[in-house]
């Protein structure tokens, strides 16, 4: 990709959707792309489930945050970072 391109969305509807639902910002374009591509129900069958951030306990969200690069984690609540992880 070009230094000065942007990614572009290929379902912003969806996109949405799965932002408004508390989905990350990466992951709710990785979905809205592939649903885009080969279809949303195929995406829908492919994939898993994984448990909500709130039955995590603090120990386990700090080392995600810390497993993708976030910062400034240590002083924070529950609270806080499950909004950091959703929102990184």
């Amino acid at each position: 990709m070009p230094e000065n391109a942007t990614p572009q969305l290929k379902d912003p509807e969806l996109y949405d959707e799965l932002r408004s639902n508390g989905a990350s910002k990466q992951k709710a374009a990785r979905i809205s792309n592939a649903a885009a591509s080969r279809g949303r129900k195929a995406v829908g069958a492919k994939g898993g489930e994984s448990g909500s951030y709130d039955d995590w306990t603090v120990d386990e969200l700090k080392k995600r945050a810390k497993e993708i690069g976030l910062t400034g984690f240590s002083h924070k609540r529950k609270a806080e970072l499950i909004s950091e992880l959703r929102n990184s």
